[in-house]
């Protein structure tokens, strides 16, 4: 991998390995694994994946948080989402080196579809670890930093807004501002990134790095870009820095991302 996540032909290395989990997340992988395999081994599993700082070996002890992806032989039923729920709490509550658990559930036929090739495929290939089951990546294609993949993957950040809005007037406790804000401020930088992925030529999960990135492309834009990625490393319960990112930036962004990249193919 070089400085700019590409390998040697040009396309984005897998950024995760599970050799590069620091050693105080060791124990926690290890559990999550024999959660997983003690929940949903036998014929419902296909493969699980790590995803996020845990893996890319950046992870900071009670901050960073343990992301999770599984992939179901079938699609996912509300008791496969229950028994997910039941061992991301299981997690959270026996290792303080994690801020939270999250485990996405998914089926192998939604991760391998055409219509997600450039989104939760390129998430498979690109994105994840693979912790347990074949490796799903070998039957996706390698990826280029293009405006396809731009567009297909952060897209539809104009349909988010409303419902962050809808989840601000609904937050009642500092707890639940400080999740939305996590929420909204990785996903603005993300997006933010990816604007910009395609001039930069390269790809990086970091969210400074993402911040700074898209900094140089948008000097007026750059310190709320930074106040986004601040947000989304340690969330606070402050209105007026979530107000800014979803009623100021996100609004421009929304814009600047249809204008140079498109809306994303639509979802059934």
């Amino acid at each position: 991998m070089n400085e700019r996540g590409l390998d040697r032909d040009g396309t984005i290395a897998r950024e995760g390995a599970l050799d590069r989990v620091p050693e105080a997340f060791v124990p926690v992988v290890d559990a999550a694994r024999a959660h997983l395999t003690g929940t949903f081994g036998g014929t419902r599993l296909h493969s699980a994946y790590l995803y996020g700082s845990i893996p890319r070996g950046t992870a900071t002890p009670g901050v960073s948080d343990l992301d999770l992806q599984l992939a179901l032989h079938d699609e996912p039923t509300e008791a496969d989402r229950a028994d997910a729920t039941a061992i991301e709490t299981a997690l959270d509550r026996a290792f303080p080196q994690i801020n939270g658990a999250g485990i996405l559930v998914s089926s192998t036929r939604f991760l391998l579809s055409g219509v997600e090739r450039h989104d939760a495929g390129f998430f498979i290939a690109c994105l994840c670890t693979p912790l347990l089951g074949p490796d799903l990546a070998e039957q996706l294609p390698r990826y280029r930093p293009t405006t396809l993949l731009a567009r297909e993957t952060n897209g539809d950040f104009v349909r988010l807004l409303p419902r962050w809005r809808a989840k601000v007037a609904e937050a009642t406790t500092d707890a639940e501002r400080r999740s939305l804000g996590r929420r909204v401020g990785r996903r603005t930088v993300r997006t933010g990134f990816t604007l910009v992925m395609p001039r930069w030529g390269g790809w990086t999960s970091d969210l400074d790095q993402s911040a700074e990135l898209f900094g140089r492309y948008y000097p007026e834009r750059a310190a709320q870009m930074r106040a986004a990625a601040s947000m989304g490393r340690a969330p606070s319960a402050d209105p007026a820095v979530l107000g800014m990112l979803i009623d100021d930036l996100g609004p421009w962004l929304a814009a600047e991302y249809t204008a140079v990249h498109g809306e994303r193919a639509p979802r059934p």
